[in-house]
């Protein structure tokens, strides 16, 4: 989390209104590599839920580490998925929640 007096960073990301003088709100989960892994942008009237965002910050550290991946609202310690060929339409058979 950060400020952005004059919205330089938020001029990068493409969340910054130049006509109100302040950043949307904006969130961008980036990893390790400096890649984007996620990003959500909303109107002011509309607050953010940092639960989520804790939530989706636990599942990339998880796919970073195992190779994994995680089936919509997946928490640590629930059942994970193995990507590859054999899963393909086959997700709902594998994943039971």
């Amino acid at each position: 989390m950060l400020s952005d007096a004059g919205g330089k960073i938020g001029t990068i990301y493409g969340v910054y209104n130049d006509a109100a003088g302040v950043d949307i709100r904006g969130r961008f989960i980036i990893d390790p590599d400096f890649v984007i892994r996620a990003m959500e942008v909303l109107t002011p009237e509309v607050g953010r839920n940092p639960n989520e965002l804790i939530r989706q910050i636990k599942a990339f550290q998880h796919v970073q580490k195992t190779g994994e991946v995680t089936p919509s609202g997946w928490e640590p310690g629930e059942v994970t998925l193995t990507p590859g060929p054999a899963l393909v339409g086959k997700v709902w058979e594998v994943w039971k929640p």
